[in-house]
């Protein structure tokens, strides 16, 4: 079934391959692994299965789109775009970001359907560094982010957003981050779930509500804590 529940064909050929392809990645490393980012890339809008969710990315990932086709942009056609309630609406292009004070934080990235990756390093400017740029007005209460998918979109509170552990990353794993991965540019919520983490990250708006995300409108969790949203723990308090 696909994503909006309705059913397309599966071949015997399409199956077999893509399980093989897994098997490949697996058994040849990370070097294989990486290379199937650009397969994933270039095959996804040619395959109606949503078979291409069950391969495994480099170093344990696993690739998930809700749009057709994965989008591209270079680096130098990249425009990350900080509007709404701020003083100072501004472009950014992605030398500009690059210019910014970097951070890098390692930490696990954890996936709400079960999968993780441990100690993961992922690098670009924080998120409150950007809302101090602007200028956040008196009345902002929250964050709405688009994506150049021209589907996905996500949400975080002004608290949330100015924790020192929300990043606009451009790099993962100390190289920059791919197509299939949401690159050039993408959202990096380190204490949340991962699909936070907006891929292909086009657009920053700030409000004065919370605009729940793509995923929270078919009943995720907006405020989506590791462990929380499972109930086995309580929500990072730092």
């Amino acid at each position: 079934m696909r994503k909006d529940g309705t059913g397309a064909p599966v071949g015997r050929r399409v199956v077999l391959g893509m399980l093989g392809l897994g098997a490949a990645g697996v058994a040849a490393g990370g070097y294989l692994q990486n290379g199937l980012d650009g397969f994933l890339a270039s095959v996804t809008a040619k395959d109606p299965t949503g078979l291409s969710g069950l391969l495994p990315g480099g170093q344990g990932f696993r690739f998930y789109s809700v749009a057709a086709s994965v989008p591209h942009r270079s680096d130098t056609d990249y425009r990350l775009t900080v509007d709404g309630l701020v003083d100072r609406p501004t472009t950014y292009t992605l030398a500009q970001l690059k210019a910014m004070r970097p951070t890098r934080l390692v930490r696990d990235v954890q996936c709400v359907t079960g999968w993780r990756v441990p100690h993961y390093a992922f690098t670009g400017v924080r998120l409150a560094d950007l809302l101090a740029v602007v200028g956040v007005r008196p009345e902002a209460k929250a964050l709405s982010f688009t994506c150049f998918d021209g589907v996905y979109s996500e949400s975080l509170t002004l608290d949330q957003a100015r924790r020192p552990d929300m990043l606009i990353a451009y790099e993962m794993d100390d190289k920059p981050v791919t197509a299939a991965h949401g690159g050039p540019v993408r959202l990096y919520a380190a204490p949340m779930y991962f699909y936070k983490s907006a891929k292909w990250l086009s657009g920053i708006t700030v409000t004065d509500h919370v605009q729940p995300g793509y995923w929270e409108h078919y009943g995720y969790d907006v405020d989506a804590w590791v462990g929380r949203s499972n109930g086995r723990d309580d929500a990072p308090t730092s």
